[in-house]
């Protein structure tokens, strides 16, 4: 099982990344998906999950800024970020949760992680 997030990058307040996590070894629509992010001096924090299902849910923080999706055909799921704000530099990991849970943001539920890509938001 391989998760591989990539996208990130050094971009002003304000502006746009888009994230990808590419998946392969396992048949990824048979898992949710969940998008987390560390800070410097953070605990991690889950952003985002496309459950299995169809359904999807975000952190509040960061509803109406943020938006994702995933692409079964193509075994990637995505993070749209605008607006970004100087805190939400951080490094942000994809991971993959094989047992369905009602919730969506606790991390010990994911089962599988991908290397992180790093996000700075600097002027």
């Amino acid at each position: 099982v391989q998760l591989q997030a990539s996208g990130g990058g050094l971009v002003q307040p304000g502006g746009s990344l888009r994230l990808s996590c590419a998946a392969s070894g396992f048949t990824f629509a048979n898992f949710d998906i969940g998008w987390f992010r560390k800070a410097p001096g953070k605990v991690l924090e889950g952003l985002a999950c496309f459950k299995r299902d169809g359904s999807v849910s975000y952190l509040d923080s960061v509803k109406g800024r943020f938006a994702g999706s995933r692409d079964n055909s193509k075994l990637t799921s995505y993070l749209q970020m605008d607006s970004l704000k100087p805190e939400d530099t951080a490094v942000y990991y994809c991971a993959a949760r094989t047992v369905p849970q009602t919730g969506w943001g606790k991390v010990d539920d994911f089962d599988y992680w991908g290397q992180g890509t790093q996000v700075t938001v600097s002027s």
